[in-house]
């Protein structure tokens, strides 16, 4: 429990006050601004630090959106296009609520995503997805596996 007296829950999207407004970014979109930084770092003749190392590789290594031959700007303009397409996506249920992704869920399953990956699989990892119907959460992975196929191939 917080000092807000909020139970945070990410199965059940309750979030402390912290990430009320911020902008959650995905391993590929951190691992695109750490290369991006490294070759200035390098540029500059400027050492990196033991922890940016560090994150940069688990980013690296969790990244399935990688392409070393895209340039980065391609690979920025995708990362962001796929991100603002599932924060803005939107599914009306048989009673007429709106039911939307978080910010948290938008990462999450742009981490998680491989090109097989499943509607089980992307519940049983995050499980506030339970709340979506199934044809939306399969709608989601075919738009976060298109964009993928866009960006290795």
């Amino acid at each position: 429990m917080q000092e807000s007296g909020i139970e945070e829950n990410a199965a059940e999207r309750k979030f402390g006050p912290q990430f009320d407004d911020i902008h959650i970014l995905s391993n590929a979109q951190v691992a695109v601004i750490l290369q991006v930084s490294a070759g200035q770092a390098v540029t500059r003749d400027e050492e990196l630090n033991e922890v940016y190392r560090k994150t940069q590789k688990y980013v690296e290594r969790f990244n399935q959106m990688a392409n070393k031959e895209k340039d980065h700007q391609e690979l920025v303009e995708e990362l962001d296009n796929l991100q603002d397409a599932l924060t803005t996506f939107r599914k009306e249920t048989d009673d007429g609520d709106e039911l939307e992704l978080h910010g948290f869920e938008v990462a999450a399953l742009m981490n998680l995503v491989i090109a097989d990956t499943t509607v089980e699989e992307a519940c049983a990892l995050i499980p506030s997805l339970s709340r979506l119907p199934e044809a939306a959460i399969d709608e989601i992975l075919d738009l976060i596996k298109s964009t993928m196929l866009r960006i290795i191939s």
